[in-house]
């Protein structure tokens, strides 16, 4: 599966149903983060049951805290 995520082209092996399975693929489930799907700003409710298909883009921003 070929997503465009923040930018990049990016070949995803293991195909995700859902922006929750790919985050869990990333490595990213749990923080607090915005997803933009294909222009679109997600809810975070609304990660399980948005569907991820080929070519989808990608904006997924997380917040790292510090000083």
């Amino acid at each position: 599966m070929q997503l465009q995520i923040n930018g990049d082209q990016v070949t995803v092996e293991q195909q995700p149903d859902t922006i929750a399975e790919l985050l869990e693929h990333l490595n990213l489930q749990g923080k607090s983060l915005i997803v933009e799907h294909n222009q679109v700003i997600l809810k975070k409710r609304d990660h399980q049951q948005t569907k991820v298909s080929d070519g989808d883009q990608l904006e997924i921003v997380h917040f790292v805290g510090g000083g």
